[in-house]
């Protein structure tokens, strides 16, 4: 199992001035690259480094396995580009959206993040110190500072690249820790997750996770922008800047918060964990105007990423199952009916009169369906 663990940075003023100095030749050698390989019409690795290497190395100030780097990164962005367009999430073709995509080469911010491999990034975990390539030369002793927990992880485990990201006036790397994988225990049974807006999630075993104070903080800051968006003072620019992610980490902290309870919870009942597939949910789902917002700042993908890596890690079974009608079947006698939803909180089954929150209802389908998923895939297992 890979995972990410972010590290800060703690530069002197002299090795800052060398990371952003390096950071800049990078992302302005990516932008020409990707500038010449959407002119060309050259996006393979192999026959772009024929086209580009040497004129990065020269005129770019760049180290050999920087300019791979570089050159890896202008098609990996297009790799990604090309399968949206192939999934249809940019829309079908001859749409505006495509077409401004498919018409312009891929851009680079400035201080965009620079991958660096064990060749160009050496780790000295003993004093907590980084030596990294950079353009004015070898940078050492750069100091870092992580949680005891992500130290752990990293001496222990970390390999491959690391990723330099410069964000907020602060310096971070990405280490990628390639962590072996746990055996999946044999569930007792299943715990369903029933993802929403007004809870956030709800289980099987009837626990609510309210969105409340989440939906709340997300219109209070939508309200803040709004305001500071009609300024158009400096001052107003400059807040905006320093509070654009703070709303996005009370997010994923309560995401985190809420996928450690519910893991730990089915750790501890020897359960695995059933979560609804809802890839799509945002093209197929139609909702009035002022619903949408709420809809697209929905991190549902977030969390159910959060749960799947945490029973990962804990070797806890977990499916996802078809989320169609799980709030409009009755997880008594099965009966579906959309009367059986009288109201949102409200499950009330016009066949065998069975009343549960609707929350709850649903969350006990999905784990059903997930007892039936696990069966199913592991028989398939057993006859191979």
């Amino acid at each position: 199992m890979r995972l990410v663990v972010q590290v800060k940075l703690l530069p002197t003023p002299e090795q800052e001035a060398a990371l952003e100095a390096t950071l800049r030749a990078c992302n302005d050698a990516a932008m020409w690259v990707s500038t010449l390989a959407h002119e060309q019409r050259v996006f393979g690795n192999y026959d772009l480094r024929k086209h580009v290497y040497g004129q990065i190395k020269d005129e770019y100030g760049l180290a050999a396995q920087a300019a791979q780097h570089v050159i890896k990164k202008v098609t990996d962005a297009y790799t990604t580009l090309k399968s949206n367009i192939r999934a249809g999430n940019l829309g079908a073709q001859g749409s505006r959206r495509r077409e401004r995509a498919e018409g312009k080469p891929i851009a680079f911010r400035p201080q965009a993040a620079q991958p660096f491999d064990d060749r160009c990034l050496s780790w000295q975990m003993g004093a907590q110190t980084v030596s990294i390539w950079t353009v004015t030369g070898r940078m050492k002793s750069i100091a870092f500072t992580a949680s005891a927990d992500q130290l752990k992880t990293l001496a222990a485990w970390r390999k491959g690249e690391s990723d330099l990201v410069h964000r907020d006036g602060m310096w971070f790397l990405m280490a990628t820790c390639d962590l072996p994988d746990r055996p999946v225990r044999t569930p007792d049974g299943f715990v369903g997750v029933d993802l929403g807006i007004a809870d956030i999630a709800t289980t099987s075993d009837g626990v609510h996770h309210s969105g409340k104070g989440l939906n709340a903080v997300r219109h209070r800051h939508r309200e803040l922008r709004r305001r500071l968006q009609a300024k158009k003072t400096k001052s107003a620019k400059r807040l905006l800047k320093r509070r654009r992610r703070k709303e996005a980490r009370f997010a994923a902290n309560t995401n985190h918060t809420i996928a450690k309870q519910i893991v730990t919870e089915a750790e501890r009942t020897g359960q695995g964990i059933a979560l609804e597939d809802l890839s799509g949910i945002r093209d197929r789902v139609r909702l009035r105007k002022p619903q949408r917002v709420t809809l697209h700042s929905w991190s549902f993908h977030q969390l159910g990423g959060f749960v799947a890596y945490k029973a990962a890690r804990a070797g806890i079974a977990l499916v996802y199952v078809d989320p169609a009608f799980t709030s409009q079947q009755c997880s008594r006698c099965g009966h579906v009916d959309k009367k059986n939803r009288p109201d949102q909180e409200t499950f009330l089954c016009t066949s065998c009169g069975f009343a549960e929150h609707a929350d709850v209802n649903a969350a006990r389908n999905i784990a059903s369906r997930g007892v039936a998923g696990w069966a199913v895939s592991h028989a398939a297992d057993d006859a191979a």
